[in-house]
C-alpha cells in the first residue's frame, strides 16, 4: 500500500502544482486573486461547489452516521440538499443582482454597504468565524485519525494536520481562488471515484443490496427505521437540519461567493441542478459503507471503523487511493472556508489595495493556524459537529436574506433578530441555557422566532412605512 500511496500522492501533488501554476498571474488585481476574475463557467462551478460541500465530512462523517444512527441519515443530508438546490435557484438571482449593485468583495462587506453599518459586517464575520473554524477543524481531525491509522507511528496527529494546512496555504497563496477552484475540480472527482469503489466493495461483502439490508436487520433492526437506534431522527432534528442545510448558500460565505463569481445566471442554474444530482450520487455509497460497518464493526469506535472499512479491508491500490481521496476532500473544504474567511476580512478593510492584500494573506495564515489548534481538541462526531456548524451560521439568515431581497435599506430589527438568535444559540452550546424548551429543540424555536420576526418586519415596511409601494416581499 505504501508504494501505491506514493504513486497516487505524487500524481496528486503534480496536479495541485499544475493548478497553482495555471492560476498564477503576475501583476493580477486583488479581485482576480480573491474572486477568480468572477468568470467561472458551469462545469468548474459544479465541481468547486460540490467539492466544498461534500468533503471529508461526507467521506468520514456520513458512513459513521449511517453505521450508528441508520437510514434516517439519508433524510438528514440527501433530502435537505435537494431542498437546498431549489433554494439556490431562487436565491442566486437576488444575490447576484445585489452583489453587482454593491461591488461585491465579500458577504460581510456587502452587508456593510447595504445596511450602512460596519457593525453589521463585523457581526456577520464573527458568526462565520465562530462556526466555520470548528467545521474546518473537524475535517482536519478526521483526516488525522485516518492517516494515523494508515501509517501508525510515522507521524503524530498534529504533524499530519500541519502537513495538510501547509499544502493548502502554499497553493492557495500562489494561485488564489482560481487555484482553489481548479484543485476543487480534481478533488471532487477523486472523492466521487473513491467513495463508489469502496461502496461497491461494501455491497459485494454481502453479495447484493437485499442481503445487506437483511443482515443489518438481524444485527440491529432499529437501523432501518426512524427515529433510529438512538432516537436521533425525530421530526425536530430533521426539520432543523433541513432549514440549516438549505440556508448554507446564504449563511456560509464560501458558497455565496461561488454563486456570485460564476459568469452568468444560466451557469448558476446548471450548477444548482447538477449539485442535486451530485448529492444523490455521492451520498448513496456512504449508505453501503455505513451498513457494512453496522454489521462488521458494530460497537467499535469511529477510528477502528473508518480505518478498517476504508483502508485495511480494501485492496492495496484502493486503500491508497482512499487515503489520497480523503486528503483531497479535506483540502477542498479547508481551503474553501479558510480562504472565504480571508475574503470576508478583505471586504471589511479599506485603503491601499496592496496593504489590504497583505493583511488579507496574513489573516488567512492566522485562520489556518487557529483551525489547526482546534483540530487537536475537537471530538470524533464529525456529522453532528458539522450539523452544529450549519445551524450556527444559519442564524445570520435574517440579515443576509433581508439585505439581499430588500429593495430599500433594511431595518435594524433584522440585525436585532439575528444577534439575539446567535447569542442564544451560543449560550446553549456552552450549556448556559437548556437546549430545549417544553420538549422542543432550541434550534426549532429559534427558526420559528426568526421566520416570524422577518415576516413581520417585511410586512410592516411594505404596508405601514412605505404604504405598500415597496414590493420587496
Amino acid at each position: 500500500m505504501g508504494t501505491w500511496f506514493i504513486v497516487f500522492g505524487v500524481i496528486f501533488l503534480i496536479l495541485l502544482i499544475l493548478a497553482s501554476v495555471k492560476s498564477y498571474k503576475r501583476g493580477r488585481t486583488a479581485d482576480e486573486f480573491m474572486l477568480a476574475g468572477s468568470n467561472i463557467g458551469a462545469i468548474l462551478g459544479i465541481l468547486t461547489f460540490a467539492a466544498a460541500l461534500f468533503s471529508a465530512f461526507t467521506f468520514l462523517g456520513m458512513p459513521d452516521f449511517f453505521r450508528v444512527h441508520g437510514i434516517g441519515s439519508w433524510f438528514f443530508l440527501a433530502v435537505s440538499d435537494s431542498f437546498m438546490v431549489f433554494f439556490i435557484i431562487w436565491f442566486s438571482y437576488h444575490v447576484r443582482k445585489k452583489a453587482k449593485e454593491h461591488k461585491f468583495k465579500g458577504v460581510s462587506g456587502m452587508m456593510v454597504s447595504i445596511f450602512g453599518s460596519r457593525t453589521v459586517g463585523y457581526l456577520v464575520f464573527a458568526n462565520a468565524f465562530i462556526f466555520l473554524i470548528p467545521y474546518v477543524a473537524i475535517q482536519i481531525k478526521g483526516v488525522s485519525i485516518f492517516l494515523e491509522a494508515t501509517f501508525p507511528g510515522f507521524m503524530a496527529p498534529w504533524g499530519w494536520a500541519l502537513a495538510i494546512i501547509t499544502v493548502m496555504l502554499i497553493y492557495s497563496e500562489i494561485g488564489g481562488l482560481k487555484a482553489i477552484i481548479f484543485s476543487d475540480a480534481i478533488q471532487g472527482l477523486i472523492l466521487l471515484v473513491v467513495i463508489w469503489i469502496i461502496g461497491i466493495a461494501s455491497i459485494n461483502y454481502f453479495g447484493n443490496i437485499s442481503s445487506m439490508f437483511a443482515k443489518v436487520e438481524e444485527v440491529n433492526k432499529a437501523l432501518l427505521s426512524l427515529p433510529g437506534p438512538k432516537g436521533l431522527f425525530n421530526w425536530q432534528f430533521l426539520i432543523g437540519s433541513l432549514i440549516a442545510i438549505m440556508m448554507i448558500p446564504v449563511s456560509q460565505p464560501q458558497f455565496t461567493s461561488r454563486i456570485i463569481i460564476m459568469k452568468d445566471l444560466k451557469s448558476v442554474h446548471k450548477m444548482a441542478v447538477a449539485i442535486g444530482a451530485f448529492a444523490i450520487v455521492v451520498i448513496m455509497p456512504t449508505i453501503f459503507i455505513g451498513m457494512y460497518g453496522a454489521v462488521k464493526y458494530a460497537g467499535v469506535g469511529t477510528k477502528e471503523f473508518l480505518s478498517g472499512a476504508l483502508l485495511f479491508d480494501q485492496a492495496a491500490p484502493v486503500g491508497a487511493l482512499a487515503v489520497i481521496g480523503l486528503i483531497a476532500a479535506c483540502l477542498s473544504t479547508t481551503n474553501a472556508q479558510i480562504f472565504a474567511l480571508g475574503a470576508e476580512i478583505r471586504s471589511l478593510l479599506s485603503g491601499d489595495e496592496k496593504k489590504v492584500m497583505v493583511k488579507t494573506k496574513i489573516s488567512i495564515f492566522i485562520f489556518a493556524m487557529i483551525a489547526l489548534v482546534f483540530s487537536l481538541v475537537s471530538g470524533d462526531e464529525l456529522a453532528l459537529l458539522a450539523r452544529v456548524s450549519f445551524t450556527g451560521t444559519s442564524m445570520m439568515a435574517p440579515i443576509i436574506l433581508g439585505g439581499v431581497i430588500s429593495k430599500s435599506k433594511p431595518g435594524k430589527e433584522l440585525v436585532i433578530l439575528s444577534t439575539s438568535a446567535f447569542v442564544i444559540l451560543l449560550a446553549s452550546l456552552f450549556n448556559i441555557i437548556p437546549n430545549e424548551l417544553l420538549s422542543i429543540k432550541l434550534d426549532i424555536i429559534l427558526y420559528a422566532f426568526l421566520a416570524i420576526g422577518v415576516s413581520v418586519s417585511l410586512i410592516i415596511r411594505k404596508y405601514v412605512i412605505t404604504g405598500g409601494d415597496n414590493d420587496e416581499l
